[in-house]
């Protein structure tokens, strides 16, 4: 078994214009002084990171990596999330995403955009020495999502077959540099279920970069066995956002919202410890897998400051880690093999 790397933290939801947020010298320093050992870098926030630049330069690489260094931190992975929804856009969410994308670009031009922003993802991955990029995959038919009206026939194959022939080329260079896409399964997009996540699979040929960026948070929110779902895709599992969830049942709303905002909802986001996940459960579960990745904080909360989910998302990832074990509790009673023996035991010595 593997210990899990940690704490980590993602840092997009904690960036601001004002100190100590608003550019790589003062935020590392802050997460540092909270406890954390690694930072997860949003690659479109040029307050503290430079895409271009880092997917020409090793030495831009380097000396981001030396900065980090200095304050005990290293860099987990580069996640591309807005970059990876801007791959595939519904038109009725054109207008809603267009802060993700630049303004004037039609479905062609935004899907070259988006995969020339992801190729340089992977280059500079190659020269941060990591090894997993976090993605949204985009959503075609994620509108279709409830089956009235009536779904016409083939939609949703003809849907993840486009998204298929949109991200296998990336796939592809991935593989050349041993590089693989970790989709986080997020509702807005196509893949946001065990079972939207096998479908794609299917259609990319179990490609082996295409892999899932675990959170637990949205499957509680659809009711899923979180559990479960790391037994059957472990083998696929590259990294791990540490972030709650609650899904609290009333009267008038369920998993649908209501159109309510976050804080009105039956099932909404929270800080760490605070809602219903059994994270206890959980990193069990990816240790005895031996998960070989990090335990990373995403804050995502309706309720507490992002201050102070920061604050203690590192005491409760660091609690959390399990020292694996490289010893079998009751070695000291083992009997010594035998083969002749185990045959006698056995009766099949006679």
């Amino acid at each position: 078994m593997k210990t899990i790397k940690g704490p980590a933290i993602f840092l997009a939801q904690f960036l601001k214009d004002s100190p100590p947020y608003h550019d790589l010298e003062s935020i590392s320093g802050w997460a540092a002084s909270l406890g954390y050992k690694g930072i997860q870098i949003p690659t479109w926030d040029r307050r503290i990171f430079d895409l271009e630049q880092a997917s020409q330069s090793k030495g831009y690489c380097e000396d981001y990596k030396g900065k980090l260094k200095e304050k005990g931190l290293e860099v987990v992975e580069l996640a591309s999330y807005l970059q990876g929804q801007v791959m595939a856009i519904h038109p009725a969410y054109e207008l809603l995403f267009q802060p993700f994308y630049p303004k004037g670009l039609d479905d062609p031009g935004r899907l070259e955009w988006a995969s020339e922003q992801l190729r340089q993802t992977i280059l500079a991955s190659a020269y941060f020495g990591t090894e997993n990029i976090s993605v949204l995959s985009g959503g075609l038919a994620w509108p279709y999502i409830y089956p009235w009206p009536q779904r016409s026939k083939g939609l949703v194959d003809e849907a993840f077959g486009e998204l298929a022939r949109r991200w296998l080329p990336l796939f592809d260079r991935g593989k050349e540099y041993g590089i693989t896409f970790g989709f986080e399964l997020h509702p807005g997009s196509d893949l946001y279920d065990g079972a939207t996540f096998l479908r794609f699979l299917d259609k990319v040929s179990h490609h082996p970069a295409a892999c899932i960026t675990y959170d637990a948070s949205h499957f509680l929110l659809q009711q899923m066995d979180y559990v479960e779902f790391i037994r059957i895709f472990h083998d696929r599992i590259k990294a791990f956002h540490v972030k709650d969830a609650e899904f609290i049942t009333n009267g008038l709303t369920g998993v649908y919202g209501g159109y309510h905002d976050w804080v009105n909802r039956a099932g909404r986001f929270r800080s760490p410890g605070d809602g219903q996940v059994d994270f206890k459960k959980i990193f069990t579960e990816l240790t005895t897998r031996r998960y070989e990745g990090w335990a990373i904080l995403e804050w995502e909360c309706c309720v507490k400051s992002p201050e102070q989910g920061a604050k203690e998302g590192a005491l409760f990832i660091a609690s959390h880690i399990i020292e694996a074990t490289q010893y079998v509790f009751d070695d000291f009673a083992s009997s010594p093999t035998d083969h002749g023996m185990n045959k006698q035991i056995l009766g099949l010595d006679r």
